[in-house]
């Protein structure tokens, strides 16, 4: 069975936590991704900034809803999910509009495990990861050429 080392895009394109948002977004753009592993100076993994990520950053605001009860207000929505969205709509810097701790995979996860994991985490690109450092990464596209031969 294939493994990510297979079909996975070595040196992927990579952003650093302090890339601002536009050079992000431009590069995103003209290298036609949906996304980029965030690597620090040491090429760990630190996080993935996706074009979802940046797309929230034009949404509106989610007010917490509350309910009153005896006289006083009960949120009915996480304070940290609040103050997380209003980082991300206000980011300046990848670090601030990233998914820190993503999930990854190893060289050697089986392709019907990557699927899967693409499946239930709605997911379209997996850093794959050995010993702490980036090595690639596996695309839904990597994984569609799989169905038509064109592995690599």
């Amino acid at each position: 069975m294939l493994k990510a080392l297979d079909i996975m895009t070595p040196n992927p394109v990579t952003l650093a936590p302090d890339t601002d948002i536009r050079t992000a977004a431009t590069l995103l753009l003209e290298k036609k991704i949906n996304g980029a592993p965030v690597v620090d100076e040491k090429g760990r993994l630190v996080g993935v900034l996706c074009q979802s990520d940046l797309v929230a950053q034009q949404k509106q605001v989610t007010l917490p809803s509350v309910f009153a009860l005896l006289d006083g207000f009960i949120a009915l929505s996480s304070r940290d999910d609040f103050e997380r969205e209003m980082q991300k709509i206000a980011a300046t810097k990848v670090a601030q509009a990233m998914t820190a701790d993503p999930k990854t995979v190893t060289p050697q996860t089986p392709i019907d495990e990557i699927a899967t994991i693409m499946v239930n985490e709605k997911l379209f690109t997996l850093p794959v990861v050995d010993s702490g450092k980036l090595v690639g990464v596996v695309g839904k596209e990597d994984i569609l050429r799989t169905l038509l031969g064109h592995v690599g």
